[in-house]
């Protein structure tokens, strides 16, 4: 454990060797290829003075030569004869995103990929948001937090069906996280693959963190509990303002939906509500404001979250959805924990003596069913419950306190009634 003997082995320790682990990549050659002067200068310089042994050093020369060749095989880069007024002794052939970075290698698959979704499904909005999201790093613990859990429940189910153990640790294996539009991405990205040959270092990585915390109406907060990453809440976070960043930076004004633009806004809050300062000098580098001086003190409170109406309509908007989930299931017990003034189990029988069940899926949660009247100090939400006959004669109202929300930093309802 830690403790003070640690601390002082710690400091009395030999420190451990630094050691280079440079590595060359697609996105390296490109990089020194749009630069001024001789590409070969340029990358003998970065090959060779460095702090890799000789041997690592050559090893470094050939990946470079193997991917230098590949990129001229693909007609991405061709060498000048004589040297452009830049004094360029190559030149790429293709035209990246103005923000192409190192760090982002696949965000003109991700554009590429968008053509393939369809704008009109009520699914779009959270299909591109998986498009996003499979271009982003890994959270490893998230996702193995999800896998865990996924193969919980199935256990649970599976015992209630009475399988046998050996069948059960069978089918467990084929069990992992959510992986969205996984097939059509990756027979799209092979594609890419042949005539982007800089984006074959990279791997995609289909997952569903940002679309999951969505389609469960969950906050951050509940987010946390329901997988139990209390110790990776900082990994969660920075990934989400990662995804958030990667949306506003690559999604392409002709892709952006209402539904797009308010996921954006939601996903946005959700970071800055938690932890503004991951977002705040990247935005302002982005709008191109100054930044605020070192000297100056700044103001770490997040903005009141109803500032962005936006993004608070979504948060009001899931946290009804996440009553209407629950109700679908018939958790009243659950429900009491979240509204514990209002008596759910007798709505809920009521409701299912008319109707077989509850729609949760995209046309359910879609703005359609959700109003809003907004009034001094609060708003007045109604969701309607999309029954499978298409009645639409049940619905939760709520009021929500517009104060009390500005405090809390989400939305806080109250709930008024269940009912036709």
């Amino acid at each position: 454990s830690w403790g003070k003997p640690t601390f002082e082995r710690l400091v009395a320790a030999e420190p451990e060797p630094l050691t280079s682990a440079m590595k060359v990549s697609h996105s390296m050659l490109l990089q020194v290829a749009q630069r001024p002067g001789d590409f070969f200068a340029h990358m003998r310089r970065l090959l060779m003075a460095n702090d890799e042994p000789r041997a690592g050093q050559r090893r470094l020369v050939r990946k470079a030569i193997s991917i230098y060749r590949a990129l001229l095989r693909a007609g991405t880069v061709e060498r000048l004869e004589t040297p452009d007024a830049d004094g360029r002794t190559v030149r790429l052939t293709v035209e990246l995103q103005p923000d192409f970075a190192l760090d982002q290698p696949l965000s003109p698959f991700a554009v590429a990929a968008l053509e393939l979704l369809d704008r009109e499904s009520p699914s779009y909005a959270l299909d591109l948001l998986s498009v996003i999201e499979s271009t982003l790093e890994a959270p490893r613990q998230v996702l193995a937090a999800q896998r865990s859990k996924a193969k919980g429940e199935a256990v649970a189910e599976m015992k209630a069906q009475g399988i046998e153990y050996d069948e059960r640790m069978e089918l467990l294996e084929e069990i992992s996280y959510p992986m969205p539009l996984r097939e059509q991405l990756e027979a799209a990205f092979e594609i890419y693959r042949d005539g982007h040959p800089w984006v074959a270092d990279e791997e995609l990585t289909p997952k569903s963190v940002a679309r999951d915390l969505s389609e469960r109406a969950m906050t951050f907060v509940e987010y946390v509990g329901f997988y139990g990453l209390a110790r990776s809440e900082g990994l969660l976070l920075r990934y989400l303002a990662d995804a958030y960043k990667a949306l506003r930076r690559t999604v392409p004004t002709a892709a952006r939906t209402e539904e797009v633009e308010d996921l954006i806004s939601w996903l946005g809050e959700i970071v800055r509500q938690t932890d503004s300062s991951l977002l705040e000098e990247w935005e302002s580098l982005m709008s191109g404001e100054a930044p605020v001086p070192a000297a100056q003190p700044v103001d770490e409170t997040p903005p009141p979250v109803t500032a962005n109406e936006r993004a608070f309509r979504v948060l009001v908007r899931n946290a009804l959805f996440r009553r209407v989930e629950l109700f679908a299931l018939r958790r009243w017990i659950d429900l009491g924990e979240l509204d514990p003034d209002f008596e759910w189990e007798h709505p809920i029988r009521a409701y299912f003596e008319e109707h077989s069940s509850v729609n949760t899926g995209p046309d359910a949660r879609g703005p359609a069913l959700f109003m809003v009247t907004a009034e001094p100090g609060r708003w007045l939400v109604r969701q309607i419950l999309d029954d499978p006959a298409g009645h639409h004669d049940w619905a939760i109202t709520a009021e929500v306190d517009l104060a009390a929300s500005d405090e809390a930093g989400t939305a806080v309802l109250t709930v008024l009634s269940v009912g036709d």
